[in-house]
């Protein structure tokens, strides 16, 4: 009898879905380098339009925390400029955007977990989505780094398995170039072990850089670099790569939205839930990825949204 060893090596990573777009050897490679990889036009012209015209129809005159429908204005000081939290329930581009051909199986692969306890309640989960509105001054400071060890937002990769707690989809609405309050980000940083200087001096002086006026942002931080992304291109990271974003100079307004994903046993970062029109009308892919879990209740008792 012929004697062999044993292969250890695990199966090929499962692709969920056939038809679309899957990373290549050289996105995989570029995004354990670096924490992120970019993919040009990612959505359409078209499908670019039909987003901005459903953020149009909400009144800019919405307040911090006030509601439009099932999305919520987020409550955060206006140097950061405008967000709108659960933009899915918008419709049209914004839902498709949960199980998007041109990014699910980049997203399913990086957060990883197909062959173990992650995919107990499905392959992913929405933690959170938003749009966001900037204008000429307005940014958000340096954040996150392999250093700060968090297990939602931490890297990692074992027995050929990419493991990442939140991956992050940020997609492009206006054409974003020099000036234009670009994000930020730091290549490598999601593998660090040493503190950046920046972080250390930030500590020392005590200076609370999301609360206080003034725009704080990463310009001039050594080792950040801008990116810059035509309207449709979306950057895919793990969260726990530095980033940040420049303060806009330009006139008119940066617009991007972001959808994190991470394991189907997360929870929702602020309390949200899916509507329940959303969640009648959306793919059962789709819905798997935004309710990956119905909860258990005593005959007769009402869900409690």
């Amino acid at each position: 009898m012929e004697q062999r060893f044993v292969n250890h090596l695990p199966p090929p990573p499962v692709v969920n879905v056939p038809s679309a777009k899957v990373p290549t050897e050289l996105d995989e490679y570029l995004f354990d380098l670096n924490g992120f990889i970019i993919i040009k036009g990612a959505l359409s012209k078209a499908e670019v339009a039909d987003a901005n015209a459903r953020i149009a129809q909400i009144p800019r005159a919405l307040p911090r925390a006030g509601w439009h429908g099932w999305v919520q204005r987020e409550d955060h000081p206006e140097h950061r400029g405008i967000s709108y939290q659960q933009v899915y329930e918008l419709g049209g581009t914004f839902e498709r955007m949960i199980d998007h051909p041109n990014w699910i199986n980049y997203v399913a692969r990086f957060v990883g977990g197909h062959d173990n306890f992650d995919y107990h309640h499905g392959p992913l989960f929405i933690d959170e989505n938003f749009y966001t509105i900037r204008g000429p001054g307005e940014a958000i400071p340096l954040h996150a780094g392999g250093h700060d060890y968090c297990k939602r937002m931490a890297y990692g990769y074992h027995d050929g398995r990419f493991h990442c707690n939140q991956i992050n989809v940020l997609v492009a609405f206006s054409d974003i170039g020099p000036g234009d309050g670009a994000t930020m980000v730091i290549p490598g940083s999601h593998k660090s072990t040493v503190i950046h200087p920046y972080f250390v001096k930030r500590n020392q002086e005590q200076r609370n850089e999301w609360a206080d006026g003034g725009g704080a942002s990463v310009d001039g931080v050594p080792g950040a670099i801008e990116v810059h992304m035509e309207a449709g291109d979306a950057i895919i990271f793990v969260d726990s790569t530095c980033h940040g974003s420049a303060k806009r100079a330009n006139p008119g307004e940066r617009l991007i939205s972001v959808f994190r994903y991470g394991s189907s046993w997360n929870r929702t970062r602020w309390g949200y839930h899916a509507s329940p029109e959303l969640l009648a009308r959306a793919n059962p892919f789709a819905r798997k990825i935004i309710h990956p879990q119905d909860y258990q209740r005593p005959p007769g008792t009402a869900a409690r949204w």
